[in-house]
């Protein structure tokens, strides 16, 4: 096996292990990984997925350069389009937190699920999760600027 392979197989064992992490082990390896504690109201899954982003980026030397450019971007003020996803494939997954709360929707060759249920929109999805008419890519933030 290529270092390369062992190097994948160690990040996806230690991935695994933080999803299976109760909360309290959450907010400690956070408060190790980001020198502060977590925001009051984020999800234990949203943690989960913030940590093992963290720690793919130190693995394999940091995000892509589009990324930073992105980020650097709305740093200044830009309008953030620059930033946005301009095309969805499927297994694609959308994270947005709202009142507290995270949700997940999953891109599918036919649409989106969201809580196992199939929507042709993601304006549908948002509309549902605020109660009000929403674009849904800009919700997601996905739409073009």
């Amino acid at each position: 096996m290529s270092r390369s392979n062992r190097n994948v197989d160690a990040m996806r064992d230690r991935i695994q292990a933080v999803t299976n992490m109760d909360r309290n082990e959450c907010l400690d390896l956070w408060r190790e990984s980001f020198a502060s504690p977590p925001a009051k109201y984020l999800s234990q899954p949203f943690m989960q997925k913030a940590i093992a982003y963290e720690l793919q980026c130190r693995a394999f030397k940091g995000v892509p350069k589009s990324t930073t450019r992105a980020l650097t971007a709305i740093a200044k003020g830009k309008k953030a389009g620059s930033a946005q996803v301009r095309s969805l494939t499927p297994s694609m997954r959308l994270l947005r937190e709202w009142n507290g709360r995270t949700f997940e929707v999953e891109v599918t060759e036919t649409g989106f699920v969201w809580r196992d249920k199939n929507y042709r929109s993601l304006s549908a999805i948002a509309r549902e999760i605020t109660g009000t008419r929403w674009s849904g890519p800009r919700f997601f933030g996905v739409g073009t600027p």
